[in-house]
């Protein structure tokens, strides 16, 4: 058979896939311009693939300008910026795949892109489809129950109002039946916020975008925890604000870090976390909290608190809205991580003169509520389900907790803070972004340290999310990559 049919008998997939990862890797400069790529056969043994799916890989890699074949020497990157922009502009038929972890911006579009890839595929093969998320931020969507949410709805449709509350735009403050609700819950927790301060958003991460639209302006000065949220630093960024990075320590943030940015920076704002922090898990002391508390008020900034995996902690210190009364403070939360993460409803408490700013932003980012998902939430809550659901979730969040910690130690990890809630902030000796972009490659998706420090240093820790962690197949992929980024 010759060469060329030999090529055109291949499994297109395979080379396809090679090369694709390969492009990846070059365009992110993990494979260096003038680098030589391994040998056909140590590609081949590498990958446990046949030779002839190397050669048609790296000819696809030749023909998008990415590699330059050497004679007698082999493929070697290119190092010009044309093959680079034309490699980018190629519409090369590499087949779909999952963008590796490289900023909080890809790790939303990969967990987004691995639940699309799920229902088409299954999510088991090497195209492109991770098999598990120890990166992503939510809970498994099979640990949740759908049921209660289709009857509410159904409820809600065969009910007089139904009709027009699905069709008609809602207040611009949210559901008051919902407001009223969750009003009940942060009494519970000692927050002071009738439905008045309340005002409903698309999810947590709207409200931190309004928080930003109504408070801020670019260039503002924003402390920010380090590590911290990625998605949340990365929103303050794209609006412009320098974020000063303040660490988190076992007792909350640095204290120390926080007055000299307040004194010498003059922030307008504080983005916090008091309990079952993302990403390390830790809650801030009373001691901690109170001093806090104290900055804010002798330096005039605002604190603005993330309660957004409450639904999961077990209890814990008491939050600063509820300590300093909604007075510096604001708090947002919401419920995806227990209901399901397409609802999208979340929330704010804030000062009543806030509150009318954030209106204001609101109507004019997305005019109103999603009415009837709000109100088959205040029908749940009415129900007692939302509770139930959670308590169901936190019993069984502890034990793959317990699994997880137990084989992550095992395979050398370190837990810089005791394991609690859903994360676990590991240290794994290696750099992680190179870790994350290995096991990108065999279609496991990890979260790199980097992405949670606003100063976006390299880091060899990550976010391991213990709900995610339960793969065998996972820590074996693990321990490999481990080792080949330890050479």
């Amino acid at each position: 058979m010759s060469h060329s049919r030999q090529r055109a008998a291949l499994p297109q997939a395979l080379h396809l896939q090679l090369a694709q990862r390969l492009r990846e890797q070059i365009l992110l400069h993990c494979i260096p311009p003038g680098t030589r790529l391994a040998s056909v056969r140590a590609c081949a043994k590498e990958q446990g693939v046949n030779p002839q799916t190397v050669v048609a890989a790296y000819d696809l890699l030749q023909a998008q300008g990415l590699v330059e074949a050497r004679a007698r020497q082999g493929f070697f990157v290119r190092g010009a910026a044309h093959a680079v922009r034309r490699a980018l502009d190629a519409n090369a038929p590499c087949g779909p795949r999952l963008p590796p972890p490289t900023d909080a911006t890809a790790l939303l579009r990969a967990v987004l892109g691995h639940a699309d890839q799920v229902g088409e595929a299954g999510g088991t093969n090497r195209s492109g489809a991770a098999r598990a998320m120890p990166g992503c931020g939510s809970l498994p969507a099979q640990w949740l129950q759908a049921p209660p949410l289709a009857r509410a709805l159904r409820r809600l449709l065969r009910e007089c109002d139904g009709a027009r509350t699905a069709q008609a735009y809602a207040c611009v403050e949210g559901d008051p039946r919902l407001r009223e609700q969750l009003a009940r819950l942060l009494a519970e927790r000692e927050v002071p916020a009738p439905p008045s301060s309340l005002l409903l958003c698309n999810g947590s991460t709207q409200a931190l975008d309004l928080l930003a639209r109504a408070l801020l302006r670019p260039g503002d000065a924003v402390m920010v925890e380090q590590p911290g949220p990625p998605l949340a630093i990365a929103q303050l960024a794209r609006h412009g604000l320098r974020l000063l990075a303040v660490p988190r320590t076992a007792q909350g943030p640095d204290l120390q870090r926080v007055q000299h940015w307040a004194r010498n920076c003059r922030p307008r704002l504080m983005l916090v976390s008091s309990r079952l922090h993302n990403p390390t898990g830790g809650d801030m002391s009373t001691g901690c909290a109170h001093r806090l508390l104290e900055l804010a008020r002798e330096y005039d900034f605002l604190i603005a608190e993330d309660d957004v995996h409450a639904p999961l902690s077990d209890g814990g210190p008491p939050l600063l809205s509820a300590m300093d009364g909604l007075r510096r403070t604001l708090l947002f939360g919401g419920f995806s991580q227990v209901l399901a993460p397409g609802w999208r409803v979340g929330f704010i408490a804030a000062p009543g003169s806030l509150l009318e700013r954030l209106r204001e932003s609101k109507l004019l980012a997305g005019l109103a509520s999603p009415a009837l998902t709000e109100r088959a939430l205040a029908l749940l809550f009415e129900r007692g389900a939302v509770p139930r659901q959670a308590a169901a979730l936190r019993e069984r969040l502890a034990r793959a907790r317990r699994q997880a910690v137990h084989t992550a130690r095992q395979h050398g990890c370190r837990f810089e803070t005791p394991p609690r809630g859903l994360f676990g902030w590991v240290d794994t000796g290696v750099d992680t972004e190179r870790l994350a972009l290995r096991l990108h490659e065999r279609g496991y998706l990890i979260a790199p340290g980097r992405l949670f420090d606003p100063e976006a240093r390299a880091s060899t820790r990550m976010r391991l999310n213990f709900a995610h962690a339960q793969d065998p197949a996972f820590w074996f992929e693990y321990a490999r990559a481990l080792r080949a980024c330890a050479v």
